[in-house]
């Protein structure tokens, strides 16, 4: 069936919130808040195979290794494998002192049971109660009124307390979830929430969690966060329960609603490693935690070895990070683009220079070394790449410092390159050609052997031994320098002129395995642009070669 020209007449726009005197717009974020890591739990049941015993075991030693403190470790009355994986973390002393655990249950005595039996021992745990109370659920699944669903969650919240009497030795704490919180109307959720604070009595030192999810995302973020900013006023005792996001991503935007709901007063947030979950996934606490520490707020959690976090969440998922995906994708810090590569290149040369720690490199908003990201892999090669991109590539993997029109040059011949292989380059196809193309191979038109320079008067004398199209030959000129002693050498013997445009030189490394490179920019007789290329252990005989390089490419 195609899309309706008129889709309003089955899609309704998601009513606003009444609060015109919202605050959060003009609120930053300027600590984490508190983290839930639902990996073990909303992120297992939404693969088409859920993880076993030994992934379940390894993803929650990594939670454990970032810094997550609050692990939701499964919901122990689906079935033995979630059950028997929590008992073996409380019976074998395999959580630590400061993370605590949670499992889930509906609001059903049999569930509760299990959920309680599950973590019964542990030091501390949260049992993590839910109901769904949204218009669409109470008519259609339950056939049920407000009253009907404030009711199961009263008699939720009361086998709670019952069951916590039973096993005195675990510090229980709870959680409340008014499930599809997102599309229910806003004082039944609140409502609702009071008949459990009314149950369970928390206080500032022991205090209930309630979790407004967005199970399904219906509206823009602004108006989740209108609904907390709501909820966070009008609740009581605001001191005795901690407000709990649990995003989901329908519409694309859950990272942003969670934003929002932290600048409306909320204090946790739920979620999973790089967003998994049931549809379009939960909130991506990867990306939500770095998007503060580019913003000069350390999350609490630690992304810095971003690739073993990536490749343990793929193994024990079996589900691929996608190579576009924030901060952590394959190529979220590369640049195809010449202008992009031109920036990057610039941006990373000013950085070394400037005394301000402050990070500013154009198109990248975080240092992928913070991560554990290699430079090496900022920029990379293909017919679309520009001067500034293949340069950048010469001078991490090779030392060379390109002068500017010299990139322009090379960069066509790696166009065509690209054209030609009809693929991304590698440092490796760049080194190779930029060697072929200047004579930096034992390929070049014309090889030194060697040479010595002296001095008569004012002038310079080069004489030296030169092999040209597998001849050797003996040569001299003279000049007032070493490069125009070796053009007149050039000139004498095999009628090639050139004129020097510009020169350049540096080092490449230190020390004793310092080398010299030399760059050459002429016109030959016919009034066209030649470059050269020299690399040698001493600056005169790179010049040499260059002059060499340069006369291959005019001849």
């Amino acid at each position: 069936m195609p899309m309706l020209n008129d889709p309003s007449v089955k899609y309704r726009p998601f009513p606003q919130i009444d609060l015109p005197d919202r605050q959060w717009p003009s609120k930053t974020i300027t600590a984490p808040p508190r983290w839930l890591s639902t990996d073990l739990r909303d992120g297992n049941q939404a693969l088409i195979d859920p993880m076993d015993g030994e992934k379940k075991r390894r993803f929650f030693d990594l939670l454990v290794k970032i810094g997550v403190k609050e692990i939701e470790v499964g919901f122990p009355a689906s079935g033995a494998t979630d059950f028997d994986f929590i008992r073996g973390l409380v019976d074998g002393g395999k959580i630590p002192d400061d993370v605590v655990i949670q499992a889930l249950t509906q609001a059903r005595r049999d569930l509760i049971e299990t959920t309680f039996a599950s973590m019964a021992g542990a030091p501390r745990a949260i049992v993590h109660l839910y109901n769904a109370i949204s218009p669409a659920w109470r008519k259609i699944v339950f056939q049920m009124d407000e009253a009907g669903v404030i009711d199961i969650a009263k008699q939720g919240a009361d086998m709670l307390m019952e069951q916590a009497a039973k096993y005195p030795e675990t510090d229980w704490q709870f959680e409340y979830s008014p499930e599809t919180f997102s599309t229910a109307e806003i004082d039944l959720s609140i409502a609702t929430c009071e008949a459990v604070i009314a149950i369970v009595g928390p206080t500032p030192e022991k205090p209930l969690i309630l979790n407004l999810p967005a199970t399904v995302e219906a509206a823009t973020p602004n108006i989740y966060a209108d609904q907390i900013e709501y909820f966070c006023r009008h609740i009581s005792c605001r001191d005795s329960v901690v407000i709990s996001l649990h995003t989901h991503n329908d519409r694309g935007t859950g990272v942003a609603a969670s934003e929002l709901g932290l600048l409306a007063g909320a204090d946790r947030v739920e979620g999973c490693l790089f967003g998994n979950g049931e549809r379009t996934g939960n909130v991506d606490l990867v990306t939500l935690g770095l998007n503060m520490y580019t913003q000069g707020v350390h999350p609490g959690l630690d992304f810095s070895d971003i690739e073993q976090i990536k490749s343990t969440v793929e193994y024990c998922n079996d589900l691929p990070v996608h190579p576009r995906h924030p901060y952590a994708g394959e190529l979220v810090f590369t640049a195809f683009s010449g202008s992009h590569q031109d920036a990057i290149k610039k941006g990373f040369a000013a950085q070394d220079v400037r005394n301000d720690e402050l990070w500013e490199v154009p198109y990248l908003p975080l240092d992928p070394n913070d991560i554990g990201t290699s430079y090496e892999a900022v920029i990379r090669v293909n017919s679309q790449s520009g001067k500034g991109g293949v340069a950048w590539v010469l001078e991490q993997d090779q030392g060379l410092k390109l002068p500017k029109r010299l990139q322009a040059h090379f960069s066509l011949v790696v166009q065509e390159l690209a054209d030609e292989t009809s693929r991304e380059l590698d440092a490796d196809d760049i080194w190779h050609a930029f060697q072929k193309r200047y004579g930096l191979t034992g390929e070049q038109r014309f090889e030194l052997v060697d040479y010595e320079e002296t001095r008569v008067g004012a002038d310079r004398i080069f004489t030296g031994t030169i092999v040209h199209k597998g001849e050797e030959r003996s040569v001299s000129g003279r000049g007032n320098g070493l490069i125009s002693s070796v053009l007149a050498a050039l000139r004498d013997e095999w009628g090639i002129q050139l004129d020097v445009v510009n020169y350049n030189e540096h080092a490449i490394g230190h020390g004793s395995d310092a080398q010299a490179a030399a760059y050459l920019e002429c016109t030959d007789a016919s009034g066209a642009t030649v470059f050269g290329v020299g690399v040698s252990r001493d600056v005169a005989t790179a010049s040499v070669r260059a002059v060499l390089s340069a006369a291959a490419e005019a001849g």
